[in-house]
Formats: C-alpha cells, sequence, structure tokens
C-alpha cells in the first residue's frame, strides 16, 4: 500500500521495495538512492543497522523511519543518528505523504503519538488529544530538539550546535565530525544567521530553551 501511495507522488519514482533488511541495505549501498523509508524490525538486519551504514556510507540519502513500534525515546535517538524524519505507523497515510515531501525538500518530519511533556498537560487540561507534530517525551535527563529546533535547523547543524554548546573548539568539532574547519565555521553561521543571534552565549541559551543541551 506504501508503495503504491509513493510510486503517485509527482517527482517520486519507487526503485525498489524489500521485506529483508540486509537484501535492502546492499540495494541501497549499491544504488545511492535519494530518499530510504525504512522499517525498524525487518528480517536478517535492523532498521537502526541500516541507518547506521546509510549514514556512514551514503550521506547524501535522506532517511524516514516508518514503525509500528515506537517507544518514547526512539524519536530523539533517530534525530541523534541523523535520520530526516520518523512517522508512526498509526498516523494516517497522508502523514507518511507531508513527511515524504517535507524530507525531500531538505526539511525534517517528526509525528508520534508520543508528546512532550508540556503538550501531554495542555492537552488533557484543555480535553484534546495532543498533537501528533512533536518532540518525544523522553527522560528528562536526555536533551530533546524541539520542534522548533528540528523545523529551523538540518541534523548536521543540529550536531553542531550540540557541540558548540559542550565547550568544543571549530577544531574539535571537525575532527569529531569528520569536516573541515572551514566547514565548521559555516555550519555556525548559517545557525547563529538562521535563530538571529550574534555571539555563542546567545547561541548556548538557544540550545538550552530548545532541548538541544542540558542546563
Amino acid at each position: 500500500m506504501l508503495s503504491m501511495a509513493l510510486s503517485r507522488m509527482r517527482g517520486l519514482v519507487v526503485a525498489g521495495e524489500f521485506a529483508d533488511g540486509k537484501v535492502g541495505l546492499d540495494y541501497c549501498l549499491k544504488e545511492k538512492p535519494g530518499l530510504l523509508v525504512v522499517d525498524l524490525f525487518l528480517p536478517s538486519l535492523h532498521g537502526l543497522d541500516v541507518i547506521r551504514e546509510m549514514r556512514a556510507r551514503v550521506p547524501s540519502t535522506r532517511i524516514l523511519v516508518l514503525t509500528g513500534h515506537p517507544d518514547s525515546e526512539l524519536p530523539a535517538r533517530l534525530m541523534t543518528m541523523g535520520v530526516h524524519g520518523f512517522v508512526d505507523k498509526a498516523e494516517p497515510i497522508n502523514y507518511v505523504m507531508q513527511a515524504v515531501e517535507a524530507v525531500m525538500s531538505g526539511g525534517m518530519f517528526f509525528a508520534t503519538n508520543v508528546p512532550p511533556k508540556y503538550v501531554q498537560a495542555d492537552a488533557t487540561a484543555a480535553g484534546k488529544a495532543p498533537t501528533p507534530l512533536a518532540a518525544p517525551k523522553v527522560n528528562p535527563a536526555t536533551p530533546v530538539p524541539s520542534v522548533e529546533a528540528v523545523q529551523i535547523l538540518s541534523s548536521r547543524e543540529i550536531e553542531v550546535v550540540q557541540l558548540v554548546a559542550g565547550g568544543f573548539s571549530s577544531k574539535e568539532i571537525a575532527s569529531r565530525l569528520d569536516l573541515s574547519v572551514r566547514t565548521v565555521e559555516k555550519h555556525r553561521a548559517n545557525i547563529m544567521e538562521k535563530i538571529g543571534v550574534r555571539e555563542v552565549a546567545s547561541l548556548v541559551r538557544w540550545a538550552v530553551q530548545a532541548g538541544l543541551v542540558k542546563s
């Protein structure tokens, strides 16, 4: 059903579909698709292992995770791994279509029934169901990017912000992310322009407020 729905999307060609994790990974490593929609519980190779290999060997591929077994920490974990989108299978099919459009246009899309604490509290008080587009509710000790941060910054920019806020120099960040110092400096300049700050102290404060780092 998903394959049929995706094949009807303008500008998108379904190159293949695989029920086996290893077979699918081998194909993706060879063909290097622009988009990979992957489940997590797959025969022979777990979806998280597929994601790790693709991010390491074909970083240009955009990745969207679709699973029927989300837990409270999964969305944040996927963000950390560099995944560009996550949709709970319990959500309507149009969420998947929206996610594909957002991810393929260079954005991020996370839709899940596991909302952050403040959304759950507000929704309960109002007698309404929580919004599906939200950051996950996780252990308070775990930094979780806010929806705003995910919408504004790319997954690479989020990594850079977290390291800058952690006190790492551009040279140290470049080494950790396998980038050039110049690229790190460019990422930092783009980030500061996007969030409207001019000094590192303000960047760190924003990172804390956006849930990217612990205060």
